[in-house]
């Protein structure tokens, strides 16, 4: 293992570990709606600094840009190390005792994502990736599906504080996935939804108005995976605007040619 993956997973499992402790007992668990339906509580913040913590003293130059805390004041020097976190990635599924929430890490170096962990605390699998090497599920190399029909494949998306703004597009591009495939789900969090992807639990993707540190780690699992990630659009630029198709490169073709009509809206 790349040693900058050895020490995410460090930090993931050390932001795990005050998740768990708190999972216990859910009723003390302080909670904070940023905006409507958009919550942090302070496990989110335990969490990240226990995960900031072991990354900046492991690499002390690095920048660091994450969900609750934000960017550090070196993220701007024109730093070729930035760590994209997201302590705790399905807060509201944590919040309802709901298991599908995860700590997602990256490494980006010089625009380019190169290190990846997603970890989820509840069934304890943790899915890594370096860029090159491949990704994996507890040590064990993991592919995307060789699904090759929309019409066979099972879909994943979830209805966000940012695209409920735009309930209508939404549900048209729900309802136009689920015709099209055998199926739509909806998990709560795209990093561990991208990381069923990668493992193959789902064989695509698709959602809009995600942040950086939604989609980060997730990224390169699926591309590692084998998957494609783009925009409506087909392009790359979906880590800075958060608007993504995923899929199997199958399903990725004909999920971008039903959902290209999305991409300008």
């Amino acid at each position: 293992m790349h040693p900058m993956l050895n020490t995410a997973v460090k930090a993931a499992r050390r932001g795990a570990a005050v998740i768990n402790r708190a999972s216990f007992d859910l009723d003390r668990v302080t909670v904070t709606e940023k905006q409507h339906n958009d919550f942090v509580t302070d496990v989110d913040q335990a969490a990240e600094q226990a995960i900031i913590e072991i990354l900046l003293n492991a690499y002390p130059s690095h920048a660091v840009l994450a969900e609750e805390s934000g960017a550090s004041t070196n993220l701007h020097d024109e730093n070729e190390n930035v760590w994209i976190i997201d302590p705790l990635d399905g807060t509201t599924n944590f919040i309802h005792g709901y298991p599908q929430y995860c700590v997602s890490i990256a490494l980006q170096q010089r625009g380019v994502i190169t290190q990846a962990v997603v970890y989820d605390p509840s069934r304890n699998d943790l899915f890594t990736a370096s860029k090159g090497a491949g990704a994996h599920l507890n040590d064990k190399r993991i592919r995307v599906t060789k699904r090759d029909k929309l019409g066979d494949a099972l879909l994943g998306t979830s209805l966000t504080h940012a695209n409920a703004a735009n309930m209508d597009e939404f549900l048209k591009m729900f309802c136009l996935m689920a015709e099209k495939s055998h199926g739509v789900r909806q998990g709560g969090s795209a990093a561990l939804d991208l990381a069923y992807l990668a493992c193959g639990y789902l064989d695509g993707y698709f959602i809009k108005g995600l942040k950086p540190w939604d989609i980060a780690a997730g990224s390169l699992l699926v591309t590692e995976a084998g998957g494609i990630m783009g925009d409506f659009s087909g392009e790359s630029d979906y880590l800075n605007h958060g608007n993504i198709i995923a899929g199997n490169p199958k399903v990725f073709a004909q999920m971008l040619a039903a959902l290209t009509a999305f991409a300008g809206k």
